[in-house]
């Protein structure tokens, strides 16, 4: 060291090469050993910041915490060998061997012993928990809270997983969402349930029915006549493990009949909107039921002429019957002539 510039170090070639740096505090053996320009930086434990160079603020607590570490700056790594291997810069890692593996990733931050262990070149992923996400490498923008969250998952991006592993077909799948403890429980409040739907900017929400929400009101008229154009198939999903036969239609085969009736994505036909094919339905169906009352009020119109008109033949036969029988009264009786020699 040529000058001291608030330098502190304590512990066997601590600050070993520094020379005009400043601010800089190493305390164990071997902390911030190789540093030379690095500034504001602080190291405790043994080997912690060993190979800093010229990276800057940093702060490494833990035994080896950040050792590899030589340009990047900006590096906070707590716990033993936490950011071991680092050298990209902004990363976060409190607990030990978290982000052990990191290299040239950025921007990644883990909580817990373990967390995000396994990433590699990854960025801007988020651990927070033991273990958690430590089974990815090169993903980036994975977000993983709780015990072992997100362990199922390598190398996909841009996942989540909230107090579950993910497991299954989906599990290195990018833009994904696991979320634990909900699926076949009930819920507190059955009355009070609403769907929840997903728009494209990623917002959870429910369509409110209010009148107050909406706006251009007017009947559905002959728009649900689409729905006789709709040719249901069954099928099976090809990341079905279990192949369940399932029921449905052909979004693409929908979008040559009402394209509002399908949600795009990346500009190509994704899913078939079934809650708008539901009032459709409903008004095709209310449709029918007004024929129906129409030809039932026009079949009672006809047997209550049918009645009329039986009571009329009726009556009508038994003034027939009437008039035959005076008729018969009124004919003359038989005369017999006898002739006397």
């Amino acid at each position: 060291q040529t000058a001291n510039n608030f330098n502190t170090a304590n512990g066997w070639l601590a600050l070993w090469s520094q020379t005009t740096a400043a601010q800089n505090t190493g305390v164990g053996a071997g902390a911030l050993a190789l540093n030379t320009g690095g500034q504001n930086c602080t190291a405790f434990g043994a080997g912690a910041l060993t190979f800093n160079s010229t990276g800057g603020a940093n702060n490494a607590v833990g035994a080896f915490a950040l050792f590899n570490n030589d340009a990047a700056s900006f590096q906070n790594a707590h716990g033993r060998e936490a950011l071991f291997n680092s050298t990209g810069g902004q990363n976060n890692a409190f607990g030990d061997l978290a982000l052990l593996s990191a290299t040239t990733g950025f921007g990644n931050s883990a909580f817990g012993d373990d967390a995000l262990d396994s990433v590699t070149t990854g960025s801007d992923n988020v651990g927070v928990g033991d273990e958690a996400c430590n089974s990815c490498t090169t993903g980036h923008d994975n977000v993983a809270i709780g015990h072992n969250a997100l362990n199922g998952t390598i190398t996909a991006s841009n996942n989540i997983a909230i107090g579950v592993p993910a497991t299954g077909p989906f599990a290195n799948l990018s833009f994904t969402a696991f979320i634990g403890s909900i699926h076949g429980l009930p819920t507190s409040n059955a009355a009070s349930t609403l769907p929840v739907l997903i728009d494209s900017n990623n917002v959870l929400g429910t369509a409110p029915s209010s009148r107050r929400y909406k706006h251009d009101i007017k009947p559905v008229d002959k728009a649900s006549e689409a729905l006789y154009a709709l040719k249901p198939i069954s099928f099976v999903y090809n990341y079905d493990e279990s192949r369940t036969t399932l029921y449905g239609l052909i979004a693409e085969d929908v979008a040559k009949v009402n394209t509002s009736l399908v949600a795009y994505m990346d500009g190509k036909p994704f899913t078939v909107k079934y809650d708008q094919v539901n009032i459709l339905l409903l008004t095709e169906f209310l449709k029918e039921h007004k024929k129906v009352e129409e030809q039932q009020a026009s079949i009672r119109e006809l047997k209550s002429e049918m009645q009329t008109m039986v009571a009329q033949l009726k009556e009508q036969a038994a003034q027939i019957q009437k008039v035959s029988a005076q008729l018969e009264v009124r004919k003359t009786a038989p005369q017999v002539v006898v002739n006397k020699p």
